[in-house]
């Protein structure tokens, strides 16, 4: 595990961009594209608007990018609540990035949980080229955030998501936060197959689950960000000062 700790959630979000620039050119080189997961929050928002600036955005290969996501809300892409909706405006509405290249969740809020997962498997499948029930794909990039009960994507804290094992892509009860929408989540087995894995998480609101996560160790049915552990790739924590503040190892 490697973590980073920056001085401001700002400084944070620019270095976050620069890591995605770089894990881009990376994946380029070695394999022709790019695939990346997007998370919603606050922090993540951050990142998206800091790689839209001019400056970076122009370092990025588009066309070469492809877009996905770790989780969403069954809400319409236009609802403030939808990751998509926030990705689109933030980042995806501002860089030249082919319309083909983005692959929303089916996450309409008339639509059908466990069909809509299946959707996705299949989507995952066949951009990848892999069977819809083997192993799963391996993104070059899974970004998350961290929620103040420990709970990353839409994995909850005691919820059955957390022991599925034969399924990429699960539907998820709202949860504990608002709003109580059902959502789509990646499960462990996806998240844990990536290349690199990446939480960004900012602020004072969060110091105490990030101690409790890095170094209470209670398992990922309390704290489902304990349970990314990737099986092949790294594993990043990117942390502002006030995050970082109650841990006892710096």
């Amino acid at each position: 595990m490697n973590i980073q700790i920056y001085k401001d959630a700002d400084d944070l979000a620019a270095h976050a961009a620069d890591m995605m620039i770089g894990a881009a050119r990376e994946a380029i080189g070695a394999r022709g594209r790019f695939t990346v997961a997007l998370a919603g929050g606050s922090t993540p928002k951050a990142t998206y608007a800091a790689l839209a600036r001019p400056e970076r955005a122009g370092q990025m290969d588009w066309d070469k990018t492809f877009v996905f996501f770790g989780d969403e809300r069954f809400a319409r892409p236009d609802d403030e609540n939808s990751n998509y909706g926030m990705a689109r405006k933030s980042l995806l509405d501002h860089v030249p990035i082919p319309h083909g290249n983005v692959f929303p969740m089916p996450t309409e809020s008339d639509a059908n949980e466990d069909a809509s997962a299946g959707q996705y498997v299949q989507t995952l499948a066949g951009f990848f080229g892999v069977p819809p029930h083997g192993l799963p794909p391996r993104l070059d990039l899974i970004l998350l955030g961290l929620g103040d009960d420990g709970h990353t994507a839409s994995l909850f804290p005691g919820a059955p998501t957390l022991a599925i094992t034969d399924a990429w892509i699960a539907a998820s009860p709202p949860g504990t936060l608002p709003p109580p929408v059902d959502r789509l989540t990646f499960t462990f087995p996806l998240i844990n197959a990536s290349r690199h894995v990446a939480f960004l998480v900012a602020g004072d609101a969060k110091a105490a689950i990030v101690r409790e996560v890095l170094e209470g160790r209670r398992g990922r049915e309390a704290h489902p960000a304990e349970g990314v552990q990737p099986a092949d790739g790294t594993l990043t924590w990117l942390l502002d000062e006030a995050a970082a503040s109650r841990m006892s190892k710096r």
